[in-house]
């Protein structure tokens, strides 16, 4: 009988002792789960290879969330030249979610690749950070972005099945370990080092959009309804968090 899949990704955060690293894993199954009824859905079916990238983003940008303080929204945009595509991600450890798409229409095509990350905190200006990058591995993005813009050394592994693991440095870091970890090796470590479990969080994947949500970002058009709609009485607008679609009409921009 198979085991039915759990409501949840639980993702634990784990201080490594002696080698002065955290170590954050979880098992992504509930969460590709629910990506995958979404886009059934929205009837929606990626190519494998974006789909891969996308659920490799999904799961880098959870363990991030969850090696960050808790009250940040942290949201990620991918713009790459080959192939021409947008990827977004974003989640919140206060509300419990995670939620992405791509795009693949009218993508502008950048001379190099980047990735955009903005972080909104309550009551603060948004802290927004660019950085260029060379691959199209979400997996190694991270690394770069921990270089750049975390100034401490990062790198995730996917071990295996829906399992990842994102192991960040501390200060006075064992550098010689953390270096020569790999996939196998990081996935061994609570069996061979030392370790305590400082936290445990859950995350969904889920967007909470509705039109009742969306209508506020339209509300530059109530004056401009028929240059909108033009010769239309409705019309269809995506949600740009997770793609679902929504009717308009125009009553409801009024």
């Amino acid at each position: 009988m198979q085991e039915p899949v759990a409501e949840f990704t639980k993702v634990e955060s784990i201080f490594v002792r002696h080698r002065n690293c955290l170590l954050v894993r979880a098992d992504f199954t509930p969460i590709f789960t629910d990506y995958y009824l979404h886009l059934l859905d929205i009837r929606q079916r990626h190519p494998e290879n974006l789909d891969h990238t996308l659920k490799d983003l999904l799961a880098t940008l959870t363990l991030h969330l969850t090696a960050r303080p808790w009250a940040e929204t942290i949201a990620w945009t991918a713009n790459l030249r080959a192939p021409r595509v947008n990827f977004f991600a974003t989640g919140s450890s206060v509300h419990e979610y995670i939620v992405g798409r791509l795009f693949t229409e009218d993508v502008r095509e950048p001379d190099r690749n980047f990735l955009y990350s903005q972080t909104i905190l309550p009551g603060r200006e948004p802290r927004t950070s660019t950085i260029e990058v060379e691959t199209t591995s979400p997996l190694e993005w991270l690394s770069h972005f921990y270089d750049q813009s975390e100034q401490r050394p990062g790198r995730i592994f996917h071990l295996q099945d829906d399992t990842y693991a994102l192991v960040a440095a501390q200060p006075d870091f064992d550098e010689e370990w953390f270096e020569a970890l790999t996939a196998e090796s990081a996935g061994r470590i609570c069996e061979e080092e030392k370790t305590k479990t400082l936290e445990t969080r859950k995350f969904r994947f889920s967007c909470g959009c509705s039109l009742d949500k969306i209508l506020p970002t339209l509300s530059a058009w109530k004056d401009n309804a028929d240059e909108l709609f033009g010769n239309d009485d409705s019309l269809s607008i995506q949600c740009p968090r997770c793609g679902r679609r929504f009717s308009l009409t125009r009553e409801d921009l009024a």
